[in-house]
């Protein structure tokens, strides 16, 4: 049986969302110097890779890129981050991950950097699923997206070709 799959956002659609959320983030972080964009890997990373380059490009903020990696089948393990906890301590950190569905992996990202003292805390995602379990929000998305539980949203960012699809 062959998995219909049908377009959400086209590449187009994908690159103005990132840059409407690069500007909320500059519209939020006006008076920082600095701010963490911690992607959680990969899709995650991927993402604040592209809010990086665009955030460079529009504020005088220095956007530092965070790789979190986390294991989403047993979030409850060690999670590990690219830079020391001292370097995001009493900084603005923003958790970044492309699809928020059920929010573990979001709430458990949440609870990591909570081990240290942060200046402010957001979190964003491409789509937004509505399908929470954990009281976790996106303070800045993409698009907010009504599916059932059987259905998959698939962020390809990898290519020169952005998709998403929803399956």
């Amino acid at each position: 049986m062959t998995s219909l799959k049908n377009r959400i956002l086209s590449h187009d659609e994908i690159t103005h969302k990132i840059r409407r959320i690069a500007y909320q983030i500059y519209e939020s972080n006006s008076n920082e110097t600095e701010v963490i964009l911690a992607g959680i890997d990969s899709n995650g990373y991927l993402l604040a890779k592209k809010l990086k380059s665009v955030l460079s490009k529009i504020s005088p903020i220095q956007p530092i890129l965070c790789k979190v990696t986390i294991d989403k089948k047993n979030p409850l393990d060690t999670i590990t981050t690219s830079i020391k906890k001292e370097d995001y301590k009493n900084k603005s950190v923003i958790l970044i991950d492309d699809v928020l569905n059920s929010g573990t992996t979001l709430i458990y990202g949440v609870k990591h950097f909570l081990d240290v003292p942060l200046k402010k805390f957001k979190t964003a995602v491409l789509v937004n699923r509505n399908h929470k379990k954990y009281p976790v929000k996106a303070d800045f998305k993409g698009i907010s997206l009504s599916t059932s539980l059987n259905e998959h949203v698939e962020v390809v960012l990898e290519a020169k070709n952005f998709e998403i699809n929803l399956k």
